[in-house]
């Protein structure tokens, strides 16, 4: 029997909190870091178990201009492949801009994918999913004005695009642990965000909070 809500993590740190908290009908799964890990590890649960709807759950940056302070919690309005398409001598082209969407039919999907599960009333930002994360300051707000941006990390797009092919409803929580840009370890508070995530996730999930499409 398909479980109520599956919730992805990309590492242990991750899930750590939620691996002996979870109500009953939520399953944990560890993908592994990455859009082909999240993407493989969901389709095999999906195939396996089967879930209703899917939630992601992990840490973050934040880009410039997000208003989003380090050790804060965000939830996803929308998913992008951030850096799914081609270099030009005019710039950066889209899959919308190349017509090759990365789900077809009667309402193609191309680098923006919604994320249509949260709790009742929660504030979302735009998320951003690379393959490579930025490291620099010019970057960084090259593709917050891209992509309109506000929080970027490497699984969430893979996940929202394999529950919209299974046609389940996908949301995603992410813990702040860094600014975007110049690389600074001394100010990452990975651990902090990672816990915050998890927190923000079981809160919800233990106040009574149904998730609910946008």
């Amino acid at each position: 029997m398909a479980v109520e809500l599956v919730v992805c993590v990309s590492t242990e740190l991750e899930g750590a909190v939620l691996r002996t908290a979870l109500p009953e009908g939520v399953a944990l799964v560890v993908t592994g870091v990455g859009a082909v890990n999240a993407a493989c590890a969901l389709t095999r649960f999906l195939e396996r178990t089967g879930a209703h709807s899917v939630v992601v759950c992990g840490i973050g940056g934040a880009y410039p201009g997000s208003g989003l302070a380090v050790g804060s919690v965000a939830w996803a309005a929308s998913e992008c492949y951030g850096d799914l398409g081609a270099a030009s001598a005019d710039g950066f082209l889209d899959m919308a801009a190349l017509g090759f969407p990365v789900i077809g039919g009667s309402e193609p999907v191309y680098n923006q994918l919604p994320m249509t599960l949260r709790p009742e009333g929660a504030p979302t930002w735009p998320f951003v999913t690379v393959n490579t994360c930025t490291g620099d300051d010019g970057t960084a707000r090259l593709l917050a004005a891209r992509t309109g941006g506000a929080v970027e990390s490497m699984e969430g797009a893979a996940i929202a695009h394999v529950a919209r092919l299974y046609g389940i409803p996908a949301g995603e929580v992410r813990g702040i642990s860094n600014p975007v840009g110049n690389r600074d370890r001394s100010a990452w508070r990975v651990r902090e965000a990672a816990v915050a995530a998890q927190q923000e996730l079981l809160r919800a999930l233990g106040a009574g909070e149904l998730f609910v499409r946008a």
